[in-house]
């Protein structure tokens, strides 16, 4: 079964806006505060095999709290556009940035989950003119400085992230196949629903986007041989002056816990650590009062420092 990008576009108490950014067009689902404050707007990220809609519950909780937030849908995935190119870190924060001006802001806090967390964490050092604070939720900075990606992904997420690479397979396997619900019962710790699972399987039938999410999981090993991978590697190391913040489930089966936290802390002056108790990768829905009730918390705290406030 053939899905399309109206497949992604979910009713809520949000609207959906398709905007235009860095040469091709993005889908946003926004949510409007009732009494909004003077803050930056609140970018989020999906991880792998995932699209905007894993934020559903974190949306509404943040809007509710006085903050514009929009959960975007990283190129390739969603009712976002799916071109051949442009699926490495860099592209995407030059994406991400040029969402954040189509919405009508001029800085973001950016929150990101699993690889959207890269992006997050590329966002301080590659877009700091519009990056007003970063989230990390079970994403380790991608810096290397302390401890390499082997060390901190356990086996099994080096088992799912070697298959990526394989050409074409994977593509079928997340279409037609389980993957999905391989990668959702290997990651997460308290099980997903059936409907949900089938909900994302169904948005990876969207033509192209089991590539594309594939290509976004794919970058970070290509990267390792490649020049412009060690230029991103090397960019990664500048200082983040701006809040940040990084959260990682007590029982994360792809993320070690020890080390995950050390080239944050070396690199980010201003850094909250969090650890969420008795959940595993996929903390927004896992947990989602409680990762609800962290982001608010950290973002009030964002927004309370002196410097710019209004985007």
């Amino acid at each position: 079964m053939i899905a399309d990008y109206t497949s992604a576009l979910h009713d809520g108490p949000w609207h959906h806006e398709l905007v235009p950014a860095n040469g091709a067009r993005f889908h946003a689902a926004v949510c409007e505060p009732a009494e909004p404050r003077p803050a930056p707007l609140v970018v989020l990220l999906h991880t792998f095999p995932q699209y905007w809609w894993a934020w559903r519950h974190q949306l509404p909780a943040i809007a509710a709290a006085g903050y514009r937030v929009a959960a975007i849908d990283l190129r390739g995935n969603g009712a976002s556009d799916k071109p051949p190119l442009g699926y490495d870190t860099p592209m995407r924060t030059r994406d991400v940035a040029g969402v954040v001006r189509s919405l009508g802001a001029d800085r973001a806090v950016v929150v990101g989950h699993g690889t959207g967390g890269t992006v997050a964490w590329a966002m301080a050092a590659l877009q700091p003119a519009v990056t007003a604070g970063v989230a990390a939720l079970a994403a380790p900075h991608p810096a290397r400085l302390h401890v390499s990606g082997r060390r901190v992904l356990t086996r099994v997420a080096r088992r799912h992230l070697a298959f990526a690479q394989v050409p074409g397979v994977p593509e079928r396997a997340l279409a037609h196949g389980d993957l999905v619900d391989r990668l959702l019962d290997d990651g997460a710790v308290v099980p997903f629903e059936r409907d949900v699972v089938e909900t994302y399987r169904t948005a990876l039938r969207i033509p192209f986007a089991a590539h594309g999410a594939l290509e976004g999981a794919r970058w970070p090993v290509r990267s390792l041989s490649v020049p412009s991978g060690r230029r991103f590697t090397g960019s990664m190391r500048r200082r983040i002056d701006v809040p940040a913040l990084l959260a990682i489930g007590e029982h994360d089966p792809f993320v070690r816990r020890r080390g995950v936290d050390t080239d944050a802390a070396a690199l980010a002056r201003h850094l909250r650590i969090e650890e969420v108790p008795g959940v595993g990768h996929y903390l927004p829905e896992e947990a989602p009062d409680a990762v609800s009730a962290l982001l608010v918390d950290w973002l009030d705290d964002v927004t309370s420092r002196p410097g710019p406030r209004a985007a």
